[in-house]
């Protein structure tokens, strides 16, 4: 076949995935609307109250610059001294959370800014400011007691979410932190040598157990001798606290770790080895401990420079999630992404019932396949998944600029970045924007590896290169 007709098929293949992308995004959409209806009557039988949805409409003014606009009125006092009081930034939350358009919208706001030579609406800058949705607004209220009877909190679990011990842990406080420290010297009162701990960070819709299977086992005996190893659940995955009324910010995640970890085991210096999702939360305590990190390494981070004149979080949005069914990946993250109901219904269906899931899938397979992937996808709630999804991945847009700014400009830790050459959820080009923005960072693109695999199936190559760029900051 010639290089002409292959370019012939790749596009008529391009065209035939738009359209059949475009029918069934807009099904979905209509299904979206329903599945809102419905849950909004479930949640009223089920907990005694109307609870907003980002896919409804909330009133909502322009907010001048510096200044918050709350879409309730004469909550505005209340609600910003709420957040002072929690110490919550609304700069925190990402507006994809509520400002997603359907597909029959962006199609009509691309043909109307076609036909009058503006572009497209969507993707020009929003002034300064920000406007509170509803359903942030009622959070707030119900997790700080508002006290008007209006606004009950949530319940956690929620009726949706599954009630197990491991989901629901009694320490509501601080992480999951699995942690493996060497053995305590014996026969000698010499002072222990200074210790470099490391942190394993791991990636969205995953769990401490994508690095306590994988990598730490083949760390080996001298390398444990002379640092502890920390895993941590992110907050709302594994069997860490999964509360229903957070948010799930940046700003609440790295809390989280440092309460658990850094504050509670007393750590004074650290690597940090981050996958995916996790590079973001790395990124920001290099920052908060730039005198303590020693090295960065980062797995296929989600790194997207946002190009001049775009909208930071709606372009991210766009980009990891495409709206297309194919490759399969992208349309998972789509219906992630884009479908706040539809999403919390695949939680239900997965999540609530994990525990069946992962029996079904061992005696399947006859108990011969370890299921540690299966628990991080599966534990976790939607509210959870949602807000971290939008917060961190979408609303980190303009943050990792700067984190990454002073990781070149004051930080003096090695950065080296890991990234598959067959990563369809993010592409490799994300580990060399890093690379051009930290020039010092090394990038290592490894043949035939995806988002999963370039940690599972070479978690022994992997150990023996971490060991090394730990070593050389001894």
């Amino acid at each position: 076949m010639g290089a002409a007709a292959r370019s012939a098929l790749a596009s008529a293949g391009r065209a035939a995935n738009e359209a059949v992308s475009l029918v069934v995004f807009l099904l979905l959409d209509a299904l979206e609307v329903l599945l809102c209806a419905a849950y909004r009557a479930a949640d009223y039988v089920a907990e005694g109250a109307w609870r907003p949805c980002y896919c409804s409409r909330s009133p909502s003014s322009p907010a001048s610059a510096g200044k918050i606009v709350v879409s309730e009125r004469g909550g505005s006092s209340k609600v910003v001294s709420m957040l002072s009081a929690t110490r919550l930034h609304l700069e925190d939350i990402s507006d994809t959370l509520h400002a997603r358009p359907s597909v029959l919208a962006t199609v009509a706001s691309t043909a109307i800014s076609a036909s009058s030579g503006s572009g497209d609406s969507s993707r020009r800058r929003r002034p300064a400011g920000v406007a509170v949705h509803s359903a942030i607004v009622q959070m707030l209220r119900g997790k700080m007691g508002a006290g008007d009877g209006k606004h009950r909190p949530y319940p956690s679990p929620r009726w949706s979410d599954c009630h197990c011990a491991n989901c629901n842990p009694a320490d509501t406080d601080r992480l999951f932190v699995h942690v493996e420290a060497p053995p305590p010297s014996q026969g000698t009162a010499a002072a222990p040598p200074e210790q470099d701990d490391v942190l394993f960070i791991h990636g969205f819709i995953s769990s401490s157990g994508f690095w306590t299977e994988t990598v730490l086992p083949h760390v080996s005996p001298a390398a444990r001798s002379r640092r502890r190893l920390f895993a941590v659940d992110l907050l709302g995955f594994g069997r860490s606290p999964k509360p229903a009324d957070s948010l799930y910010t940046l700003r609440e995640h790295v809390e989280m770790i440092e309460r658990s970890v850094i504050e509670r085991h007393g750590v004074k210096s650290f690597h940090i080895v981050a996958h995916s999702l996790g590079s973001i939360l790395a990124l920001a305590l290099a920052v908060k401990y730039p005198a303590a990190v020693k090295s960065l390494t980062l797995v296929a981070p989600p790194y997207f420079p946002v190009p001049r004149g775009e909208v930071g979080t709606q372009y991210v949005l766009r980009t990891v999630a495409p709206r297309r069914v194919w490759p399969p990946i992208a349309f998972g993250a789509s219906v992630a992404c884009w479908y706040e109901h539809l999403s919390r219904t695949v939680s239900i269906v997965l999540c609530k019932h994990h525990r069946l899931w992962e029996l079904a899938f061992r005696v399947f397979t006859l108990y011969r396949v370890r299921t540690y992937l299966m628990d991080g996808f599966f534990c976790h709630t939607h509210i959870a998944s949602w807000h971290t999804l939008h917060n961190i991945i979408c609303g980190s847009a303009g943050k990792i600029d700067k984190c990454l700014e002073v990781v070149r400009d004051q930080l003096t830790c090695d950065v080296t970045v890991y990234h598959g050459r067959d990563d369809e959820l993010l592409p490799v080009q994300c580990s060399y924007a890093v690379k051009a923005k930290v020039p010092r960072a090394q990038v290592r693109v490894i043949d035939g590896k995806d988002h999963v695999t370039i940690v599972v199936g070479r978690q022994k190559e992997l150990a023996r290169e971490l060991e090394e760029i730990w070593d050389r900051k001894r």
